[in-house]
């Protein structure tokens, strides 16, 4: 039975002990939709070996960064989002989604399940993680930015495209992603400034957001633990 958790649960670890645990990535073509500053992507494509990976953002700023690389030759990077995947039908082994599912608009988050499922081959995985409404950080976000609605509609279209069939659970699993900011000035640059996004925060708000941040401060930085929620879903082989 698929669960919304609404408080931290699992272990606490880096994402890719996550999907290391969950997948096999050697010898499959790999597609990352929202990929962001490729972070993720360049963990996946040079973990392991024979590895393709075609990574796609919406975000041109980001985008245009990513084109940039040039240590990463398994990779090809692309300017689209999940509800329009420029790839041939069943093409793909496996597809990640790394939070970025709650960034699709929600009247084509529906439309997205079916294009993931139409460029998966059968018996394909998909890798949806997305952040749990809980823990001290959504608490600082929520104040310019509540996520909250479109974290449920996107869990809710995950439920969704299992019930109907067009995926089955694999399994679902929850774990805290540590997260870890130099100062205010880092956490500002990181997620008030992220170009994904327009946050604009008055004078008021701003010293509110900088003041429950530093309530968090430790020593060398602050830390936050992000609790997750993992799905891993197969395309039927029929």
């Amino acid at each position: 039975m698929m669960r919304i958790a609404t408080e931290q649960i699992g272990i606490t670890c880096p994402e890719a002990d996550i999907y290391n645990r969950l997948l096999v990535l050697d010898g499959k073509h790999i597609l990352e939709l929202g990929c962001g500053n490729a972070e993720n992507t360049r963990n996946i494509a040079t973990s392991g070996v024979d590895r393709k990976v075609t990574a796609l953002e919406v975000d041109e700023i980001a985008h245009e960064l990513n084109l940039r690389i040039t240590d990463l030759p398994n990779v090809i990077f692309g300017l689209s989002g999940a509800e329009d995947i420029p790839l041939e039908d069943e093409s793909v082994d496996v597809v990640f989604m790394f939070k970025s599912l709650h960034h699709v608009p929600i009247e084509l988050m529906d439309q997205s399940m079916q294009e993931i499922r139409r460029v998966l081959k059968p018996g394909g995985l998909v890798y949806i993680s997305e952040p749990v409404i809980a823990g001290d950080f959504n608490e600082i976000l929520r104040l310019f930015h509540n996520e909250q609605k479109v974290r449920e509609a996107a869990f809710n279209t995950v439920k969704k495209a299992v019930d109907e069939g067009l995926f089955e659970l694999v399994e679902e699993t929850f774990f805290n992603s540590p997260m870890k900011f130099e100062n205010f000035s880092d956490f500002e640059n990181k997620v008030i400034n992220a170009t994904h996004s327009d946050h604009v925060l008055d004078e008021e708000l701003y010293r509110l957001v900088k003041h429950r941040f530093e309530d968090h401060a430790g020593e060398d930085a602050t830390h936050f633990l992000m609790p997750i929620r993992v799905d891993l879903l197969q395309r039927p082989l029929s």
